[in-house]
């Protein structure tokens, strides 16, 4: 029973915030005070609100599609692809270039709650896609 709620939370958090929009739904998959082990991403469901809404203003369009999902205890594993087109701005003014990227993430329930979250998203990837890296020189023959 609880690994089909602790699934069921994670889809209804990516679906309806990061795909919709729709912060509200936060509220009752997170704890206030989660904790962010993602690289640049803020703690605290306030923070959560906060980063998802800069993606969202950033990539207007963002999309992610759950490929696999596992349950392992207490955790969620997903497999995600990340789409979205560069038009409010990202590392720069808006560019619209689009990213298809996979994303790795891990979610920790206690008591029916996200209490803590490890992402790994395939940055090289995007910022290669959005052509936010220096090119390289030409070598010398």
């Amino acid at each position: 029973m609880f690994a089909e709620d602790n699934m069921l939370a994670v889809h209804r958090m990516i679906e309806e915030a990061f795909n919709k929009g729709e912060f509200d739904v936060l509220e009752d998959i997170y704890d206030h005070d989660t904790i962010e082990n993602q690289f640049g991403l803020h703690p605290g469901i306030e923070g959560i609100k906060e980063d998802i809404q800069n993606r969202r203003r950033a990539f207007p369009d963002l999309h992610l599609t759950i490929e696999d999902m596992v349950v392992d205890g207490d955790k969620v594993w997903l497999r995600l692809t990340g789409r979205g087109t560069n038009r409010g701005g990202f590392m720069g003014p808006p560019n619209g270039k689009s990213f298809e990227i996979t994303v790795m993430d891990i979610v920790r329930f206690e008591n029916g709650k996200i209490v803590e979250h490890w992402g790994v998203p395939d940055r090289f990837a995007l910022m290669t896609q959005l052509d936010l890296l220096p090119k390289p020189e030409k070598l010398a023959s």
